[in-house]
């Protein structure tokens, strides 16, 4: 995702007088100061370092990461804190900027893409994926959903909690305790969607939507078709996007049509009009990219909304286990 050379100036021409402002906030309590950009990464942190550190949330009014237009109050943030964690994907690229602009003051960073190593996976167009028409980047990209896999949120609370207690040596054993018994809450949840997988009748999830998912259903030896790519900006699917994924749906007898949270609904309803059948549920999977400050006062977290994307993939692929 691009951002335009005037803002990016007006970041450089702020930064100074900002990050002179954020450094003298005062610290108060003496708690790290950690700074997560989406949810997901946020609430790792919360349960790895419980009231040990102050962990604020960036991304906190459902902006979707791939639309966020940074504030110059943000950058004044990121730049006055200890520690940022972010996915450090395309959608990321102006936080490099911002913290090259800050000069000497700047946070540890723990850009988590990197932190996946060989586990991180390149984006890809899928059969009858809607193609953006824009041109090729020479550059590899990297699917940004990495928070959508159970074993990637389990390898990288392990890396959160090595940065913690780095930076707070003192509470090291507290962190490595709290991130074990957060993985084992992981694993036994990876556990349930393995066996939603192995008991499903269907292997194969069809979007009428942008398809973030790819990380999950690679987990799991699933198969998908989707009407866009997880960051595509496009929301107007063609004539022959619709066919072909209406076809595909006659043709695997797939039981529902599947979207994101910020769906309208229309292209789902759309392409099962052109079904046979035209009886197909519409269901919903979360991509935690919409989350806001009022559902985590509501209760919401990371592992309460994977729970709930399971029982409706349990519908969806038809799992011998029927969800709630």
């Amino acid at each position: 995702m691009k951002r335009i050379l005037t803002l990016f100036l007006c970041f450089c021409l702020l930064l100074p007088a900002l990050g002179g402002c954020g450094a003298a906030a005062p610290r108060g309590d003496g708690k790290p100061r950690v700074i997560a950009t989406i949810f997901p990464l946020c609430d790792w942190l919360r349960e790895i370092a419980g009231d040990r550190a102050q962990i604020t949330l960036l991304l906190d009014n459902g902006v979707d990461l791939h639309s966020y237009q940074p504030r110059a109050k943000d950058v004044a943030e990121i730049t006055a804190c200890d520690l940022l964690v972010y996915v450090g994907g395309e959608s990321d690229e102006w936080i490099g900027r911002a913290l090259a602009a800050a000069g000497n003051k700047k946070p540890q960073t723990v850009p988590l893409l990197d932190a996946l190593g060989d586990a991180a996976k390149e984006e890809e167009t899928a059969e009858g994926m809607q193609s953006s028409g824009e041109e090729e980047e020479e550059e590899t990209e990297y699917d940004e959903h990495i928070w959508l896999s159970l074993r990637n949120a389990a390898a990288l609370c392990r890396v959160l909690a090595d940065r913690l207690a780095a930076l707070d040596p003192e509470g090291e054993s507290f962190y490595r305790a709290n991130a074990d018994a957060y993985i084992e809450k992981l694993n036994g949840l990876d556990g349930a969607y393995r066996a939603a997988a192995a008991g499903a009748k269907t292997k194969t999830l069809l979007f009428a939507d942008r398809f973030p998912f790819r990380y999950l259903t690679d987990d799991y030896g699933l198969s998908y078709f989707a009407a866009f790519s997880g960051c595509s900006a496009e929301t107007e699917a063609s004539f022959e996007t619709v066919i072909f994924l209406a076809k595909k749906t006659d043709e695997l007898f797939l039981p529902a049509i599947l979207q994101i949270e910020t769906s309208d609904g229309s292209l789902a309803r759309t392409v099962r009009e052109n079904t046979k059948t035209k009886d197909q549920k519409i269901l919903t999977l979360n991509s935690l990219q919409s989350v806001t400050a009022e559902d985590v006062k509501n209760g919401a977290t990371y592992l309460s909304l994977m729970e709930e994307n399971l029982a409706v993939l349990k519908t969806a692929l038809g799992s011998e286990e029927k969800a709630r």
